[in-house]
């Protein structure tokens, strides 16, 4: 069995727990899902991403059925589980205190961060598009974190692939939603001619985390729509007239 390729974070090598960024290489299968492909709602064939996802579980150290992904709904809403849901959440975060599960969440281009809080033993995962990052799922997994007995100052935080700052192409309505929340968003786009704006998700999210007074943070600076050796992207996807495309998985588990 070929081992799922995946990157790691410095910032969340703790002991008891374990973590993968995966890319989209070392699964079954085959075309525009080639070949990791871990996410249930896309067109691929289910026992392919069935067999992708149990070999993500496997190298997290769980069994697959312990390997929890939400239903993504680019909220900032959170899940907290104990044991594994037969319905996934309609959430786009998980944390969890109970050793032995596995969290994940599935991006192509928008931002997977894992959390851990290793001294009380906690753990998350979210979803961040632009529209979560914006209504604050970052922040809210902090919150529920908290809530399960860890400590803001002991959390740390790592982003994984996402698309990248020099990637993401934006118009004016865009650019509005953002400034219109807070002036000082404009620092997160540059004009790249008329009205079109290039957008750095990944500093947004940074400066969202720091300013909610998380210990560490860690950006792995991997541009998922750049890579399309390692990464699936849906704007990628669409550029290219193709008409689907996979999901990496990011997840993290305690011990």
């Amino acid at each position: 069995m070929t081992t799922p390729e995946s990157l790691s974070a410095r910032a969340l090598e703790v002991e008891g727990v374990s973590h993968a960024f995966f890319t989209r290489n070392g699964g079954v299968s085959t075309g525009l899902y080639a070949s990791l492909n871990g996410g249930v709602g896309s067109k691929d064939a289910a026992d392919a991403v069935a067999e992708n996802r149990r070999r993500m579980a496997s190298r997290l150290g769980v069994e697959p059925q312990r390997l929890l992904v939400p239903f993504q709904i680019h909220s900032a809403e959170v899940a907290t589980v104990d044991a594994p849901f037969v319905e996934r959440p309609r959430c786009d975060a998980l944390v969890t205190a109970t050793p032995g599960l596995a969290l994940g969440v599935t991006g192509a281009d928008c931002g997977m961060i894992l959390f851990a809080d290793p001294v009380a033993r906690v753990v998350g995962a979210a979803h961040a598009g632009w529209r979560g990052a914006l209504d604050g799922v970052a922040e809210a997994t902090l919150d529920a974190m908290e809530r399960l007995g860890a400590r803001r100052e002991n959390i740390r935080a790592a982003l994984g692939p996402a698309i990248g700052p020099k990637s993401y192409e934006v118009g004016p309505e865009f650019y509005a939603r953002f400034v219109d929340a807070a002036e000082a968003y404009a620092v997160f786009f540059t004009r790249v001619g008329g009205e079109k704006f290039l957008f750095d998700l990944p500093g947004f999210l940074r400066h969202r985390l720091r300013a909610a007074g998380v210990g560490a943070y860690e950006d792995l600076a991997r541009d998922a729509y750049a890579e399309a050796d390692r990464f699936y992207s849906y704007r990628r996807s669409v550029h290219r007239g193709e008409p689907d495309y996979g999901r990496q998985i990011s997840a993290i588990a305690l011990a």
